[in-house]
């Protein structure tokens, strides 16, 4: 049995760590911990996960993270980067759901994160964990930095068609949107019922984030970098991720196929028959990608624009799935190993 500590249990990444390992056959959970809530137990905050968690929560000093196997972090960002040294040279393998590691550009990361990083020697180490691309190097990590929700789905989304060369790198387009659930768990008023129910709306436009953790991923597939617009919306939904993402097309091929091909052996990403219309509740609750290709009609004024629509749970194949989906490969389980859940419907 792997044993499994969460640094940060109480948010929503958090609980649906819970929620998974809990379900997982070859886990056993050994802490988790909370500042705030040390001493109380786990199934007392969250009742769904009572007769399957026994744990309190712990303190983080006190917690034995050194006798686990893995540690996640799910925590705010600025958390994990002081945390993790102490783990990795214990031999503990550490997966952080925070983007404390994804930018390989400590600067870049210092000027969107606005804090100074704690260990940039750590951020050589780490291996990007989107296991679509990376799932030889995640293997022998010690380190992994789960990619952010957004990234994942708009990644997976342009993937074939940056590994081909067939459109223009220069003029990607995201538009993205995504569940209140997403902002994390903190209370803030844009996410009150009363603000976010029957409303619709951008933000981060001027810039967001994620943007140069996407541009850092497509770039190293690419080979070059790539130009992006990124747009996020807040959608009236509890999970969810739709990326609508957009492309011109500089060499014809069928895109159907190619992107059947690309994805044909990965248990988790599905692509759907032409003129397919995927929508978030197909992957609620789940670690499924599921995209559609479609092309304009050749009578369109855009005849050379591809879109491709994306959609993720932004809580697990977003988030905590993709982390339970990295430390399955890091310790040679079958890849798909307590991700089996089928996504619920309504």
């Amino acid at each position: 049995m792997i044993k499994a500590g969460i640094v940060g249990g109480t948010g929503y990444t958090g609980v649906e760590l819970l929620r998974l390992l809990a379900q997982h056959p070859q886990v056993e959970l050994k802490a988790i911990t909370s500042r705030k809530e040390t001493g109380t137990p786990v199934s007392a905050m969250f009742p769904s996960l009572r007769g399957r968690v026994s744990l309190a929560f712990s303190e983080p000093g006190k917690a034995p993270l050194r006798q686990c196997d893995v540690v996640f972090f799910a925590t705010p960002n600025g958390v994990a980067m002081g945390e993790a040294r102490a783990l990795v040279d214990a031999g503990v393998r550490v997966i952080d759901l925070s983007a404390d590691f994804r930018i390989k550009d400590v600067l870049e990361w210092e000027r969107w994160y606005r804090m100074k990083h704690a260990a940039p020697e750590l951020v050589a180490q780490a291996v990007y964990g989107l296991c679509e691309v990376n799932r030889t190097a995640i293997r022998t990590a010690r380190l992994v930095a789960n990619p952010g929700c957004y990234p994942t789905s708009v990644q997976l989304g342009f993937l074939p068609l940056v590994e081909a060369g067939a459109v223009d790198l220069d003029h990607l387009i995201a538009d993205a949107k995504s569940g209140v659930s997403g902002a994390g768990r903190r209370p803030e008023q844009h996410l009150l019922y009363a603000e976010a129910a029957d409303n619709f709306a951008a933000y981060g436009v001027m810039g967001h984030r994620h943007w140069p953790e996407i541009r850092q991923g497509l770039a190293q597939i690419a080979g070059r970098d790539i130009g992006l617009i990124f747009t996020p919306h807040l959608a009236p939904m509890l999970r969810g991720i739709h990326a609508t993402l957009y492309a011109r097309v500089t060499r014809e091929a069928n895109f159907q196929a190619l992107f059947e091909q690309r994805y044909a052996a990965e248990p988790f990403v599905d692509v759907m028959p032409a003129g397919s219309y995927p929508d978030t509740r197909s992957v609620r609750a789940a670690n499924h990608c599921r995209i559609a290709v479609h092309r304009p009609s050749e009578s369109a004024r855009r005849a050379d624009t591809l879109v491709v629509l994306v959609v993720i749970d932004n809580l697990v194949k977003g988030a905590s799935g993709q982390a339970v989906q990295n430390m399955n490969i890091m310790f040679g389980l079958a890849e798909a190993s307590g991700l089996e859940q089928l996504p619920v419907v309504p």
